[in-house]
């Protein structure tokens, strides 16, 4: 019998790994709209608040009239702002977010992956990633810094990561699983 070397066993499994890694990024690349086409759409001049915030559960306020109905996550552009609403339509969690360089177009969405830890496109560990959206190449996600912080993203860099304060991560996390409804509002 002929034995095969402990090197070439540890090629073949790095290949095979890098080979799952890569059809998975690819997957997570592409998220279609409500009509099934890929939505792109750059924001140009965005500038994230300094100081993002919760809010406790209940009615929250300026959770916007027509963001949907039923157990959702509403994600206003202008706001810089994310609210999980139940099914009850009460908002259980509102907070402010960072969002990076490039933004999805207003529309409703679904959580297409998750991870629980990653580095971030603009560099940075990244934890409890909820992804929900591509534009132009770029995956657009709500995400927590590990280390806490909430950097303004270089325009110069296509960065996808909503950012959110760690706590706020881990509500999304608990609450975005795989299919979950994403609206997002001008």
């Amino acid at each position: 019998m002929a034995r095969i070397a402990s090197g070439t066993i540890v090629a073949a499994l790095t290949a095979g790994a890098l080979a799952v890694i890569g059809v998975l990024a690819w997957q997570a690349s592409a998220s279609p709209d409500h009509n099934g086409k890929a939505r792109a759409l750059a924001t140009a001049g965005a500038r994230p608040s300094a100081s993002p915030s919760s809010t406790p559960s209940g009615k929250a306020a300026g959770l916007p009239s027509a963001s949907g109905e039923g157990r959702r996550v509403v994600y206003s552009l202008a706001q810089k702002r994310v609210w999980l609403v139940g099914t009850d339509g009460r908002t259980e969690r509102s907070f402010t977010v960072v969002p990076g360089s490039v933004s999805p177009q207003p529309g409703t969405y679904a959580v297409t992956s998750r991870s629980d830890r990653v580095t971030g496109t603009d560099g940075v560990a990244v934890e409890h990633v909820v992804r929900f959206g591509s534009v132009g190449g770029t995956t657009i996600g709500f995400s927590a810094a590990v280390n806490g912080s909430m950097p303004t993203p270089d325009p110069a860099r296509r960065t996808g990561g909503v950012r959110e304060k760690p706590a706020d991560g881990d509500a999304m996390w608990h609450f975005a699983l795989l299919g979950a409804k994403v609206v997002v509002v001008p």
